[in-house]
């Protein structure tokens, strides 16, 4: 027998009001915390007011919001599916022939449309707003350096060449990168032109690259070779498609881009020679967001839907929020070996969320069947 609407209804509006509430509650403590945070890294910047810390962790808001959906919706279905068994609600539609899977769908058919209205509607919002926060976190509590400023091994830029073969290699390193806006530039540059089957057909070395609209512009370029003396080029121009915006994103994190631009940058990172492994990660964790909502009901339902006759509650739920944190922490495990290449992308984002609607299902199957 199919659920019955107003029960659906019911059902829905009671899980609904808790998963609301718990992530509002949720949101706040996250909040809370991040700002204690940037009010002790503030502690030594007198140019960081409160004001600005708070705008630092209302911009954060939505993409926070993202991050904690799994747990609002694992909290609210716990919450959700207790008081209603504890009511008796639970047992009177179980005893009236009502499956588990029946009572549950509602609330996984909810669940899922959380997921599916954070990644196609919420992820543009908190994209911008998490680029925004970061870029005031850069300019008041980073001094100004910018996430763009690397150490190390510096930046390593990969483009087509055409000016010196037809399917030309060009690569570019610069030992820094000063980003202000739309003006980037490199200093100590080194540029490596090669043809088609990556023969090198010049170096050259430059004081500073300026990356202006289609072109880099070198100043002091100096082409080496092995057997003749450096020969002076002076200004030396690059035809190129990266622009100051395309450089500054593919150093930013995954999350400050939307996911409606996520496959096509990677195509470009891609084809500009950078590494989109975690852009890749992140693309298929947000896929698999709208069905790891769905699992965290299933989880919840396992350990809140006993019968209050059998005692023991309290240890069932605390069991249920300790299963879910566990999933938490097995699902970050197999991203970090994801974004190190231990793992497939693909099997690092889904693999988690397939394991756990595996568990939660047989936990049900029980349940329901015995």
């Amino acid at each position: 027998m199919w659920l019955a609407p107003t029960l659906s209804l019911y059902v829905g509006r009671r899980f609904l009001g808790t998963a609301l509430a718990t992530m509002a509650s949720l949101l706040f403590l996250v909040a809370l915390f991040d700002l204690i945070e940037l009010l002790r890294r503030a502690a030594t910047k007198p140019e960081a007011s409160l004001s600005i810390l708070i705008e630092i962790v209302a911009l954060k808001l939505p993409f926070l919001a993202v991050q904690v959906l799994p747990f609002a919706v694992l909290l609210g279905g716990i919450a959700a599916f207790w008081r209603l068994s504890r009511s008796s609600e639970l047992v009177v539609a179980r005893a009236s022939g009502i499956s588990a899977w029946q009572f549950l769908a509602p609330a996984v058919a909810i669940a899922i449309g959380f997921g599916v209205f954070a990644v196609g509607a919420l992820t543009p919002v908190s994209s911008l707003f998490l680029a925004r926060a970061e870029r005031l976190d850069d300019q008041f509590l980073r001094g100004g350096s910018g996430r763009g400023m690397l150490a190390g091994g510096g930046l390593w830029l990969r483009q087509a060449d055409p000016a010196i073969d037809a399917q030309g290699v060009a690569i570019l390193h610069g030992a820094r990168l000063q980003a202000d806006g739309s003006d980037l530039k490199l200093n100590e540059v080194t540029l490596f032109r090669m043809d088609r089957a990556d023969r090198l057909l010049a170096r050259i070395q430059a004081d500073e690259a300026r990356l202006l609209p289609n072109r880099w512009v070198f100043e002091g370029a100096r082409q080496l070779a092995a057997d003749r003396a450096p020969e002076l080029l002076g200004g030396l121009a690059l035809p190129t498609e990266l622009t100051p915006a395309r450089v500054q994103d593919s150093l930013a994190s995954p999350e400050s881009l939307s996911f409606w631009t996520l496959a096509p940058f990677i195509a470009t990172l891609e084809a500009a020679g950078f590494s989109a492994v975690r852009h890749r990660l992140h693309f298929h964790e947000l896929l698999a967001l709208p069905l790891l909502c769905g699992v965290m009901v299933l989880v919840g339902a396992c350990f809140s839907m006993r019968q209050q006759r059998r005692g023991g509650i309290a240890l069932v739920i605390a069991a249920g929020i300790s299963a879910g944190f566990a999933f938490y922490l097995i699902a970050k495990v197999a991203v970090e070996l994801g974004q190190s290449g231990a793992l497939p992308v693909v099997l690092a984002a889904w693999a988690p969320t397939a394991a756990g609607m595996m568990l939660a299902v047989a936990l049900l199957l029980h349940l329901e069947d015995g």
